[in-house]
C-alpha cells in the first residue's frame, strides 16, 4: 500500500477519476460526490422510483439505453416533450417516471461508470442526501481502517479536458465525511482538511451558488437546478451502484 492510499484511515478523500481509481485499489466502498448536477439528479431520480444507469459522456448514451430498453437523459438545453429527461434535477423531478433511465455526465457518471467495474460498492452524495449516506455506510461497518471509505469529489473540467476543483464538490464531500467523523470514523489528513473548509463556510448554499460552477449554472437559466442541489440534508436516499445500476439501499 502506497502513501497515496492514505492508509491507517477509516476515511480518506480524493478529486476525480485518478483519485477514485487509486482509492478503489484500496477501500472498502466508494462514495462520489458530483453535486452539480449528477449527484442531484440520481437522489432525484432513484428517490422517484427509477433505476439509474450511470453512462460516460458521448455520443453512444442513445445507443446503449436503446439496447436496455431504458430512456435516456439529454443534455440541458435540449429537453423537449418526447425528451423530458435531463441531467437538470429540476427537469428529472417534473419528467414522468421511467423504469430505466441512462444518465450521462462527464464528472460523476463517468468516475461511477469506471468504478463499477472493479467490483468495489459505489454510492453517490451530495448535500441533499449526505447525513444519510454517512449513516448507512457506518451501520454497514464502513469507516474502519480494516473497512474505509473512499469519498472522491468529482470536480469538473476545464476545457482541455483537465480536472478542475470546484467549491461544490469539496463541501458535499466534506459533508459525508463529516457525517462519517461523527459516527466515529477516523479520518485521513486529506479528509479532515476538508472538515477545515467546511467549517469555515458560514452558509453553504451560498457559497455554491456563488461559486464557479453555481454562477455557470445560473447565468444559463438553470437557478432551480442549483437551488435543489443546495438543499442540505433534506433526502434519506442512498443510491448504491450494482451491476452498473443505481437503486436505492
Amino acid at each position: 500500500m502506497t502513501v497515496f492510499a492514505q492508509p491507517g484511515s477509516g476515511a480518506r478523500f480524493d478529486w476525480g477519476p485518478a483519485g477514485a481509481a487509486e482509492l478503489a485499489r484500496v477501500c472498502s466502498v466508494l462514495v462520489v460526490v458530483d453535486v452539480l448536477s449528477f449527484s442531484t439528479s440520481v437522489d432525484i431520480a432513484v428517490g422517484r422510483g427509477m433505476r439509474v444507469h450511470p453512462f460516460p459522456w458521448s455520443d453512444q448514451a442513445r445507443a446503449y439505453a436503446d439496447r436496455m430498453g431504458a430512456a435516456v437523459a439529454v443534455g440541458r438545453s435540449k429537453v423537449s416533450p418526447s425528451s423530458p429527461w435531463s441531467l437538470s434535477p429540476h427537469a428529472l423531478l417534473r419528467a414522468p417516471v421511467v423504469a430505466d433511465l441512462v444518465l450521462p455526465s462527464p464528472n460523476g457518471a463517468t468516475i461511477c461508470s469506471a468504478a463499477s467495474s472493479t467490483g468495489v460498492p459505489v454510492v453517490t452524495a451530495g448535500l441533499r442526501n449526505a447525513p444519510a449516506v454517512a449513516r448507512w455506510l457506518r451501520e454497514r461497518g464502513y469507516g474502519t481502517p480494516s473497512h474505509p471509505v473512499g469519498v472522491i469529489a468529482a470536480g469538473e473540467l476545464w476545457p482541455d479536458g483537465t480536472l478542475r476543483p470546484c467549491v461544490e464538490d469539496l463541501l458535499g464531500a466534506a459533508a459525508v465525511l463529516d457525517g462519517l467523523s461523527l459516527l466515529g470514523a477516523p479520518l485521513s489528513v486529506e479528509a479532515a482538511v476538508t472538515l477545515a473548509a467546511l467549517a469555515s463556510v458560514r452558509n453553504v448554499p451560498a457559497a455554491v451558488r456563488k461559486g464557479v460552477s453555481g454562477q455557470e449554472l445560473i447565468g444559463r437559466g438553470f437557478a432551480e437546478d442549483v437551488a435543489l442541489a443546495v438543499e442540505s440534508g433534506v433526502s434519506n436516499v442512498v443510491p448504491v451502484l450494482t451491476n452498473g445500476v443505481f437503486n436505492p439501499a
